[in-house]
């Protein structure tokens, strides 16, 4: 789940700490993989939704989005020009759509945050470079964040990918740091210049995680209060994985099954 956030106190964790992220991780990517399996055409929003009530209730898992500032569901489903925080509604999948699901656990006190874009049935070329070049994004702010470099380096390579396809990158929303809460400092934007912005520590857990537009990146607020479109309704995708600076090493990545 994305935020934009007001400045506070990075809170740096120790290894054994991240350790005992890594379960929550785990379920949210695991959970992931499961529902990914579940889209298809004729599926309702409110099922994938209530597969997550059910499986984290059988594993005393609490659903981190449910109730979260109020949000109704345990998971965010946004669809097309949904960018993010999608309601899981009644609504039935088509083919041809494109889903981003975002989804957070927490277990023994700790969060996971992950979301990813997936095709239903069989989707257009046009869709499937987004949802290509999206994750292709993520994968380049991960490779990049590593200690020492600063907060515009990440952010830098996650929008030169997202651009240089010819695709918008939203700035309103953005990535945060994770732990007991899922909201931590910093923020983590989707833009940026290398060499700017606070350099990164060891101890930093962060979710990264970019939101692309075909068209323009401008965008709205439905009814609902929550739901986030593209103001000129073309399709968006959403990637995020939550990783952890650990060492002279690449992040590690907790949020995978």
């Amino acid at each position: 789940m994305s935020t934009s956030q007001r400045p506070r106190q990075v809170i740096l964790k120790t290894d054994d700490e991240i350790e005992q992220m890594r379960p929550a991780g785990q379920m949210v990517g695991e959970t992931l993989d499961e529902l990914t399996e579940m889209v298809k055409p004729g599926r309702k929003l409110s099922e994938l939704d209530q597969y997550v009530i059910g499986k984290f209730k059988r594993l005393d898992v609490i659903p981190t989005f449910l109730g979260y500032q109020g949000f109704p569901h345990t998971i965010c489903a946004s669809i097309n020009d949904q960018i993010v925080h999608g309601f899981a509604t009644e609504r039935e999948l088509v083919d041809g759509d494109i889903l981003s699901i975002d989804l957070g656990a927490t277990i023994n006190g700790w969060v996971g945050d992950s979301a990813r874009t997936i095709g239903v049935g069989s989707i257009s070329s046009e869709a499937q470079r987004l949802l290509d070049v999206t994750a292709e994004s993520l994968h380049a702010g991960i490779a990049t964040a590593q200690i020492g470099v600063r907060k515009g380096d990440i952010a830098a390579a996650i929008q030169e990918v997202i651009e240089s396809a010819g695709y918008g990158v939203v700035r309103g929303y953005v990535g945060h740091g994770v732990g007991r809460d899922m909201h931590e400092p910093p923020s983590m934007p989707n833009y940026g210049r290398r060499g700017s912005g606070m350099v990164m520590r060891r101890g930093m857990v962060v979710a990264l995680e970019p939101m692309a537009t075909i068209g323009d990146p401008t965008t709205a607020v439905l009814d609902d209060g929550w739901t986030v479109v593209t103001a000129d309704g073309s399709l968006s995708a959403h990637f995020e994985h939550t990783v952890a600076l650990r060492d002279n090493e690449p992040a590690d990545i907790l949020t995978q099954a």
